[in-house]
């Protein structure tokens, strides 16, 4: 009687462990079943509805080595599924009788004084090419472009610096358009040196600095086909090199892939403008934080951060309403990296989709929660109890 017990125990406790989803089933291929597409063919455009959507239709185009280097995360992606999980853990607290009819007109936003017309970002992610060979980053800066929101370049982008500057718009609500240059801190400085006054020439308004990935990752999804990281470059980085940097540009640095409250507080203690909370998308080192747990440890430990500077975020961002949890807590604008390289796949107008779904939701989303203004959320209107049993707290 006892051994069965266990057994029934046992199995109770395997039947409660939900399977990972790497796309909530939604309808997509049960609608798709019910036309003429063909599994192993991408959908129609006009059937993406949701950014989720567009990570399936990528896997469609894409063989599996391009499609592993997107979708690949750090040793056996854990963090690659809390980001994407962890959004579960917070619950909005709706308020009722709220006049909300001109919540659309409040999305704007502005960064480092730029302006933009929705809190959201294409984060910098490398290799554009393998969704749009011919085109690949050009995509996104037109798209970003006619949507006015913001693009920052990867330093492994598939186009260069120049390539992707002489795509710029002239007639943007900022005039020629703003687009910020990721840097990587190479091992060999000279290098780092020469990207940054390439930057600068081509008109880039802030540097994004990456700052958490000293070193190769490891990516087993991706080494199977032996596709190598962006950057494998063994490199220090240090609060040493951004003085150097400092002393080589006069543009705006935002080091991108803070992860805890110490080092956003050293990051204030040195100037600096902004930063980029981060997990790379899981793709650095396994069971990192997600941006949602970054940005409420940030908030319960030293809340000034997020009045004093500007914070950005990206990591598991799939729907608008992870966005307003985001903002909720502070945060002025959210990227996507990912999940804007499966769109490219459909080329510009793909590009251009997703930036609109998830203009939509957003505005959508906050009218539903009671949010009359974007860019002034309260976090009362989040219940973050599901964070607590694991936030760092300093002593």
């Amino acid at each position: 009687m006892r051994s069965f017990n266990i057994i029934a125990n046992f199995i109770g406790a395997a039947l409660a462990v939900e399977p990972f989803l790497n796309e909530p089933d939604t309808g997509l291929e049960t609608y798709l079943y019910g036309t003429n597409w063909t599994e192993g063919t991408q959908p129609l455009l006009k059937d993406m509805r949701g950014i989720p959507d567009f990570d399936f239709a990528a896997r469609q185009a894409l063989n599996g080595s391009e499609y592993s280097f997107y979708r690949t995360a750090a040793g056996g992606e854990w963090s690659y599924r809390n980001n994407l999980e962890i959004w579960s853990k917070v619950k909005f607290r709706p308020r009722q009788l709220t006049d909300v009819t001109k919540v659309n007109e409040t999305l704007g936003v502005t960064i480092l004084g730029y302006n933009f017309t929705a809190p959201i970002f294409i984060a910098p992610a490398a290799r554009a090419g393998y969704g749009d060979p011919e085109r690949a980053e050009l995509n996104f800066v037109e798209a970003a472009a006619e949507e006015n929101i913001l693009y920052t370049a990867a330093i492994y982008a598939s186009k260069t610096i120049e390539e992707i500057a002489a795509a710029k718009s002239n007639s943007t609500i900022n005039g020629p358009q703003v687009i910020f240059q990721q840097i990587y801190t190479n091992a060999n400085l000279s290098v780092t040196w020469d990207n940054i006054q390439r930057a600068e020439a081509t008109g880039a308004k802030a540097l994004v600095w990456t700052i958490d990935a000293p070193s190769s990752s490891t990516r087993h999804r991706a080494a199977r086909y032996d596709t190598t990281n962006a950057n494998s470059v063994t490199s220090a980085l240090t609060w040493d090199i951004y003085d150097q940097m400092k002393n080589h540009t006069n543009l705006p640095i935002i080091p991108k892939g803070i992860s805890t409250v110490e080092d956003a507080l050293l990051a204030l203690e040195k100037g600096v403008k902004a930063i980029y909370i981060s997990n790379h998308g899981g793709r650095q080192v396994d069971h990192s934080p997600s941006a949602l747990e970054i940005a409420y440890e940030i908030r319960r430990n030293a809340p000034q951060v997020f009045t004093e500077m500007e914070v950005l975020a990206d990591s598991g961002v799939r729907y608008g309403n992870d966005v307003l949890k985001l903002l909720a807590l502070g945060v002025k604008a959210v990227g996507l990296g990912r999940s804007f390289m499966y769109a490219n796949t459909y080329g510009l107008e793909g590009v251009t989709k997703a930036i609109q779904i998830l203009k939509t939701e957003i505005a959508y989303d906050a009218a539903q929660i009671g949010i009359h203004d974007v860019q002034n959320i309260s976090a009362s209107f989040l219940n973050t109890r599901g964070l607590e049993d694991t936030v760092f707290l300093l002593e």
